[in-house]
């Protein structure tokens, strides 16, 4: 009787850009400048804390859905600004003009 062994192998995991390798994540591209950067993270922040303190005396639901959106919004700001990385700025090709390489 012959007993065959075949090496295991971990399944492939999967990068933000859909390849395949070894667990490996990378980090996004810079697409914003510091000063939005900056921008992002202070209005953000702000979003988020009025939004916090406006949801303690949330009166309707309505209100309560507003301000949660405000939340949202605030910690989308934060964070993009955090991480220097916008999204929307990569699906619509946006590259700020001080953040371009020379050819």
């Amino acid at each position: 009787m012959t007993i065959t062994t075949h090496p295991t192998t971990s399944p492939p995991t999967t990068r933000l850009n859909g390849t395949s390798s070894p667990s490996r994540w990378h980090r996004p591209s810079v697409n914003i400048t510091p000063a939005e950067r900056a921008g992002r993270i202070l209005l953000g922040v702000a979003a988020i804390i009025a939004g916090a303190i406006l949801l303690v005396s949330a009166g309707s639901a309505l209100a309560v859905v507003l301000e949660i959106l405000l939340v949202a919004a605030g910690l989308d700001m934060a964070v993009t600004g955090t991480l220097g990385h916008c999204p929307l700025y990569a699906k619509l090709g946006h590259v700020p003009a001080s953040l371009r390489r020379p050819s």
